[in-house]
């Protein structure tokens, strides 16, 4: 006899970048295991892997994980966990006025929303005949990170990889009409004053935050804790 086909529910979200809609389900227990699997290995390539499977067949093939922003990606797969294993996490976080102490709260991953901040752009005005444009960071960029490098510059790897575009008095160059080490010598070649608009546009773009209000048992000061990026609302 035949075991029973189980049913899985369907589900609808927007796409934070396009405002396009895509259908999802919650992941099964096999990817479920995967992910976790790799988890618990500590490779990072293995739980971006694991990751990006997930989401692509969680969303019926309609995402392409390697090609969206980041923030997508994170995005969506809050929304597969919440439907996976219910909506309300517990997490634990350091109470910010003496930072030491940890406390649990709960949060519900269906409040949690891309943020935007109204002073950023894509656009960096290198001088006044010279523009940058950059596109989102993808998940595929972060796979060339290595673990090895600095805070600064695993941020000049992922400049150099978001360059969509530098605009130089009339005419604008596109991403592929320009190499590699072209763009390298280009961002090496700017000053501290230049990289800092363009280390802007990594501080201010779209990002999954959230801020949560804690209470210190120990002192019981009030703080806010901010809640950002994909590994802060895992438990």
């Amino acid at each position: 006899m035949a075991l029973p086909k189980l049913q899985t529910s369907e589900y609808t979200l927007t796409l934070p970048s396009t405002q396009e809609e895509i259908k999802y389900r919650p992941f099964l227990v096999k990817e479920q295991k995967i992910l976790m699997i790799a988890q618990e290995s500590g490779n990072e390539q293995e739980i971006t892997d694991a990751m990006a499977n997930l989401i692509h067949n969680c969303t019926f093939g309609a995402l392409d994980v390697n090609n969206v922003p980041m923030f997508d990606v994170e995005y969506v797969f809050l929304q597969i966990r919440s439907k996976s294993s219910g909506s309300v996490v517990t997490l634990s976080v350091i109470c910010p006025d003496d930072e030491e102490t940890a406390v649990e709260v709960k949060i519900n991953l269906d409040e949690i929303e891309v943020q935007r901040n109204v002073e950023h752009s894509q656009e960096i005005e290198i001088t006044k005949d010279i523009k940058l444009n950059l596109r989102y960071p993808r998940l595929k960029d972060l796979k060339g990170l290595n673990d090895n490098f600095g805070e600064f510059e695993k941020t000049l790897v992922l400049v150099v990889e978001c360059v969509d575009t530098i605009t130089s008095g009339e005419e604008v160059i596109n991403r592929i009409d320009m190499t590699q080490d072209e763009i390298v010598e280009f961002v090496d070649s700017m000053n501290s004053t230049q990289m800092e608009g363009v280390l802007k546009f990594f501080e201010t773009m779209p990002k999954v935050r959230h801020i949560i209000d804690v209470v210190n048992p120990k002192t019981k000061k009030k703080g806010e804790v901010l809640l950002e990026g994909l590994e802060s609302f895992l438990e």
